[in-house]
């Protein structure tokens, strides 16, 4: 905050004579609501302290620390008896009688927005300071920021004359625009840089798979080996590290000799090796659309993470707190995701789709999109009845997780236990709803 934008916003809080809630929900904002309208959020960061405001929210995060504790007590439903700019300085003070006990006392609120000694400072009558976000030894300032410590003044500074025909209101409305735009950005890159990680990983994995040819060779090669040392086994002595003789055309071969293997059995070695590859071969396909599935998914979740408009949207691929600390936000059986504290889980394949049916509760919620082959979406309830928004954001996951085409679809939902699985993993199902979802058309350029 500049100073002239201070002195505006000084004036403008003027007006209010009650602070009716204060709490930190940030690691560095502190959050004033002087009515039930808005919200004035003082982010603190040193260096990019600002103040906004935006409309009132739901608390996320609570912060136990000493200075939280100091904070809700003694500044929550106090009467501000006056606010005033400290020194001349980039200093906003709130004048406060707290009404925290039996006998009110005189609180003063202090937040400085001085670079790199940004705070926030709680005094009592006597300068005395109660408690700070930020404590300062002698050692970083001249001014000791520490609880039971008087703080020292500022020396008074030369300001010059402030605009008086800047409106603050538009100034801390679009302060919270940029602050939000940009938490929005970086949110997109972190998750995005997330998922390139993971799409690097598994792109390396597919182009490791071995091909049929490949396979072929390798089982024709390890087949030959078995029958060629099966029959000289008489010719291979101790420690012989290779075994050099005619194949069955009257060529000569040398076959190197597994280390650490009895003599008697260096042929079964050898056909186990071919009957792995030919095992491999046999399900290949299947490892290898696996692959392009998760492929396919981590680039339709990169699209929508790049398309989200909103925080409320972004939080949806934000994994949750629970799933970082156990280092699991996936499992085999699906993707996972949380909207409003419920857990959301979207099959990425046909074998998946399966799996999600068979371990689903009977009253979890079951969605897919009506008439076409899509995902399938499983909501855990635990039993609570599910909020329409959390119905909606998950019946846009499926359409967006099921198809990259634009237009209106028809998701229909119901108790997992009024769907019958039929062959492969088609299903039967009654007792539905349905949610009309519609996908715009998109273009994402790089």
């Amino acid at each position: 905050m500049t100073y002239s934008e201070l002195v505006l916003l000084q004036k403008y809080l003027s007006q209010y004579t009650t602070i009716q809630k204060a709490k930190r929900i940030g690691e560095n904002t502190i959050l004033l609501r002087f009515d039930r309208d808005y919200e004035f959020g003082f982010m603190m960061t040193r260096g990019e302290s600002t103040v906004y405001r935006s409309t009132q929210k739901p608390f996320l995060q609570n912060y136990n620390a000493p200075f939280d504790n100091a904070l809700e007590s003694l500044i929550t439903h106090s009467k501000i008896r006056s606010i005033e700019i400290v020194a001349n300085d980039r200093v906003l003070r709130f004048n406060l009688e707290s009404k925290s006990s039996y006998k009110s006392k005189e609180i003063k609120l202090q937040f400085e927005f001085t670079g790199r000694h940004t705070n926030v400072i709680l005094l009592d009558e006597n300068e005395q300071i109660i408690e700070a976000l930020r404590h300062i030894d002698a050692s970083k300032s001249f001014r000791v920021v520490r609880p039971g410590v008087a703080l020292l003044p500022l020396k008074q500074r030369e300001q010059k004359e402030t605009q008086s025909d800047q409106d603050i209101e538009k100034i801390v409305d679009q302060n919270y625009r940029d602050l939000t735009q940009k938490k929005i950005d970086a949110t997109k890159q972190n998750l995005t840089a997330e998922i390139e990680r993971k799409l690097k990983k598994v792109l390396k994995r597919l182009d490791a798979l071995p091909n049929k040819e490949k396979l072929k060779e390798e089982i024709e090669k390890y087949t030959l080996y078995g029958g060629i040392t099966l029959a000289n086994l008489h010719a291979i002595q101790p420690f012989d590290k290779v075994l050099k003789t005619l194949d069955y055309e009257g060529n000569e071969i040398t076959i190197e000799l597994p280390s650490d293997t009895p003599k008697n059995r260096i042929p079964d070695h050898f056909y186990l090796l071919a009957k792995k590859r030919k095992n491999r071969a046999k399900h290949i396909y299947l490892e290898r659309e696996n692959l392009e599935s998760k492929i396919d998914f981590l680039n339709r979740l990169k699209t929508m993470i790049a398309t989200a408009s909103d925080m409320q949207e972004l939080s949806t691929f934000i994994p949750h707190k629970t799933a970082q600390k156990k280092e699991k936000n996936r499992n085999e059986d699906g993707e996972v995701f949380w909207v409003q504290g419920y857990k959301i889980i979207v099959g990425k394949n046909q074998n998946e789709n399966k799996k999600l049916l068979a371990l689903a509760k009977a009253n979890d919620i079951w969605m897919h999109i009506q008439g076409i082959p899509s995902a399938h979406v499983i909501i855990k309830t635990d039993k609570q009845s599910i909020p329409n928004e959390v119905l909606m954001r998950s019946a846009r996951l499926c359409v967006d997780f099921s198809t990259k085409n634009a237009g209106e679809y028809t998701v229909d939902y119901t108790k997992r236990k009024f769907v019958k699985p039929q062959e492969g993993s088609n299903v039967f199902y009654t007792n539905y709803e349905s949610i009309r979802v519609t996908k715009e058309g998109i273009e994402i350029r790089s």
